[in-house]
């Protein structure tokens, strides 16, 4: 065969760096998320409810609040939580920088839109998709698109919205869906609008990708100095918030009596707590389900539906070195504003 019409290297490396990602994220995603969540969906239908409360153990000191709500809460998210951290890497190693750029590097509309739709498979909570968005920011994806990944993995995720009709009633689904995507691409657009500029034009980023030199050294080594990187910025902090927060829900979320009832008394709390408070995957039904059984209106209720999932406090550490202060407090705010929003729209429709 003529060299001219040989593979070179570089070529092959385009194809299965990126083959190997996908496989890594198939096989991870169906094992953490797509098969358990399957068989979940059959009992949420049979039995209209996919189990207890996380917070329902009535804690009342501070300390062992932590260690049991950090042991349950924990136990719940570790795997997703691992692969998180792996896929959070390889992104970093596998796929190449100018494929990102292409897909997620423009300050648009059509990078945040793309940014939101690969989301959907992932169906992580806002912790566990973290580092996949730490990682994502690495290879210079825009803000806009990596804070849409970031907060549609939990908003938009097609089996909380699945359970959550089966439990709560498809009404409580469809709002969530169309709150949902008016958080995830109203947030992120904001956001994108007041970040500084990070983004290259198109045509300076073809130029610097083509000066860019071949990676040194072997891939293995690369992708253990990258894990233990994105490992050490994200992890520490995160179990850190979470005990933090364990203790504090002792305060935060109080035994609950009929007289919340639908007041902006609790409304507005309710939405900020659910905003910093840091939940697994699809728990923000159980918790309001309970709350609701013990006499909270619909009003918070919906709060806490949009704005627990959302995002969280530990979350928004894990991510300090990703994005500017300024971004960060603007996502948690308008947060807490779609959940104040969506439980007002509750009570004129639901």
């Amino acid at each position: 065969m003529p060299s001219s019409l040989a593979p070179s290297p570089r070529g092959w490396s385009l194809w299965w760096k990126p083959l190997v990602f996908l496989l890594v994220a198939i096989i991870g995603l169906y094992y953490v998320k797509w098969s358990p969540y399957y068989l979940k969906s059959f009992i949420a239908a049979d039995q209209h409810s996919i189990g207890a409360s996380i917070l329902n153990d009535q804690q009342t000191a501070p300390l062992a609040a932590a260690l049991a709500y950090a042991q349950v809460y924990f136990l719940a998210i570790w795997k997703a939580a691992v692969l998180g951290v792996i896929l959070g890497s390889l992104v970093q190693v596998l796929i190449p920088r100018d494929w990102l750029l292409r897909l997620f590097g423009k300050a648009g509309f059509g990078s945040t839109l793309r940014g939101g739709l690969f989301a959907l498979p992932g169906m992580m909570c806002s912790c566990c998709a973290a580092p996949v968005v730490a990682g994502l920011r690495k290879q210079n994806v825009s803000v806009g698109a990596a804070l849409a990944f970031w907060i549609a993995n939990p908003v938009l995720n097609p089996a909380t919205l699945v359970f959550m009709g089966f439990v709560l009633g498809w009404e409580f689904s469809a709002l969530r869906l169309v709150a949902g995507v008016v958080l995830v691409f109203g947030v992120a657009l904001f956001a994108q609008r007041i970040s500084r500029p990070d983004v290259l034009p198109e045509p300076a980023v073809e130029a610097a990708n083509a000066a860019i030199a071949p990676e040194q050294g072997n891939l293995f080594g690369r992708w253990m100095k990258t894990l233990w990187q994105l490992f050490w910025t994200t992890i520490p902090i995160y179990v850190l918030a979470v005990l933090l927060l364990g203790a504090a829900r002792v305060w935060v979320f109080p035994h609950v009596d009929g007289g919340m009832g639908d007041g902006l008394m609790w409304l507005i709390p309710l939405a900020i707590v659910g905003t910093l408070f840091v939940i697994p995957t699809a728990a923000e039904i159980p918790i309001v389900q309970t709350l609701m059984t013990l006499g909270l209106g619909t009003a918070p209720a919906v709060a806490l539906l949009m704005t627990l999932p959302s995002i969280s406090l530990p979350s928004l550490l894990m991510l300090r070195k990703s994005f500017d202060t300024r971004v960060l407090v603007w996502v948690a705010l308008l947060t807490m504003l779609v959940g104040v929003a969506s439980g007002l729209v509750a009570l004129l429709v639901l």
